[in-house]
């Protein structure tokens, strides 16, 4: 079957959220809108052109079908249909935030957003470089006319109506594991390993056992023992705090800025019989008392310091060295990161910093090292590096299979009414699965990883050795 014959029904519809707009020869040919798009969508076409040699792409518009890259035998083919043409200006001024919002509301359909993905990243030097010069040209000019057509329509309005609804605990039990760990679990062969769900099939119970292998892995690094005191940025729901009580039989210090997960967090340690051992605090690091000074035995922080900023790098290990005893003493941090030659101090707004968690900032593995060293005085050293990206793509699978077996509307409104709306509903479904594609894509390939870097203080033995 060739490309053009190719049947409808291989899309995942999504056209029920927006009704088509038709091509822009709807609207007189000479309108600014007509005009704008149609530049719009020269420009992006010309970057497919040049930048895809790996892979195959068919684009179906009003205009007909076009087809980019070399097809082969077993090649990633994807087949993407536009139903709105807004999305050429949309990836045009915005580029993969633009994409995102175009799924998002249905301004287009495609066969596999895993392999739309993959062929954006195979071909990703390219891309970028291509797209770097039209849309810093594009921008300039036509930046004045995104809001007149985009910025109040009622796809926008929900879009806008999404990007905040996610403070809810029902959303994050409908998808985590029982000890609710928003972050990378690890796979061991008892699951089959990172593509035993690809390879053996799903079983229930096995993200459990990966994430409290995670979290456990967590404590051992941090050299906890029976007694000792852990001071904890970032709490999540409490997974790791009890855990370290329960069965490491430590004394917690955890610190939150969301009240939503102090409140079940406190929950759940009540409900653990652990409360004279666990303390979460609604408190930012950086007001941490000063009767915490070096009276803990280790500090831990999964995942949180992507929200810290490279301003506050040095600020937040000064603080880490502040707390940690001056000897005998463990800091151990995960954090998602990109690879050095993808990292900057300023990173702009896309998919995930506009939707999902905004002003964020990935640092890399060596910029948080440097940091330790500068903000402790050099009173770290560095004991311990690991990668655990190769472990985040199934993690992110998971939680898109719980995510669709567990969501409930009619639980969800109950914290957020506005998602009462069919439409506005399928948005924010759309904005999960496309996280948890868009994320998985990205460890997949490369081009995030998955840091846990390790410190102890000077002169400290990792163990005995003599």
């Amino acid at each position: 079957m060739t490309p053009s014959n190719q049947p409808y029904d291989q899309f995942s519809s999504s056209s029920g959220v927006l009704q088509s707009t038709g091509s822009f020869f709807s609207t007189s040919l000479f309108s600014p809108r007509s005009w704008i798009i149609s530049l719009a969508r020269h420009s992006i076409l010309s970057v497919f052109s040049a930048a895809i040699t790996t892979d195959h792409l068919t684009i179906f518009d009003s205009e007909g079908t076009r087809y980019y890259g070399r097809r082969r035998k077993g090649c990633n083919n994807v087949h993407l249909r536009i139903i709105n043409d807004s999305f050429w200006l949309r990836i045009l001024l915005s580029g993969d935030l633009g994409f995102s919002e175009a799924y998002m509301i249905g301004d287009i359909e495609v066969s596999s957003l895993k392999a739309c993905m993959d062929l954006w990243l195979d071909n990703q030097s390219g891309m970028e470089y291509t797209f770097s010069s039209i849309v810093a040209r594009a921008s300039a000019a036509f930046s004045g006319f995104y809001n007149s057509f985009l910025g109040q329509t009622l796809s926008q309005a929900r879009l806008n109506a999404i990007a905040s609804y996610d403070q809810s605990n029902e959303l994050f039990k409908a998808f985590l594991s029982d000890e609710m760990m928003y972050s990378c679990a690890l796979w061991s062969d008892a699951e089959g390993g990172v593509c035993g769900d690809l390879e053996g099939g799903h079983r229930s119970g096995d993200l459990e056992a990966a994430q409290l292998r995670k979290i456990r892995h967590v404590l051992t690094k941090a050299r906890v023992k029976p007694g000792h005191r852990i001071l904890e940025f970032g709490s999540g729901w409490g997974g790791l705090a009890i855990e370290a009580a329960r069965t490491f039989d430590c004394e917690v210090d955890t610190l939150t800025l969301s009240i939503e997960q102090k409140t079940l967090a406190e929950e759940r340690i009540k409900a653990a019989g652990l409360e004279g051992r666990v303390r979460v605090h609604l408190l930012d690091y950086r007001e941490i008392p000063v009767e915490f000074e070096k009276v803990f035995d280790a500090f831990v922080s999964i995942e949180m310091v992507e929200h810290v900023g490279t301003k506050y790098y040095n600020t937040y290990f000064k603080l880490v060295d502040f707390a940690l005893k001056s000897r005998d003493a463990t800091a151990v941090i995960c954090s998602t990161t990109f690879p050095e030659p993808r990292f900057t101090g300023y990173q702009s707004e896309d998919f995930m910093r506009r939707y999902m968690w905004p002003n964020a900032c990935l640092p890399s593995a060596t910029v948080l090292i440097t940091a330790a060293q500068t903000g402790s005085c050099n009173r770290f050293t560095l004991e311990g590096v690991e990668n655990h990206a190769a472990h985040y793509a199934r993690t992110l699978r998971e939680w898109g299979r719980r995510f669709d077996q567990n969501l409930n509307q009619g639980t969800i409104i109950k914290d957020f009414p506005a998602l009462r709306e069919h439409a506005v509903y399928d948005v924010f479904k759309r904005k999960w699965h496309y996280l948890f594609t868009y994320a998985g894509a990205g460890f997949a390939k490369g081009y995030i990883t998955c840091h846990m870097l390790t410190f102890i203080r000077p002169n400290d033995t990792p163990g005995r050795c003599d």
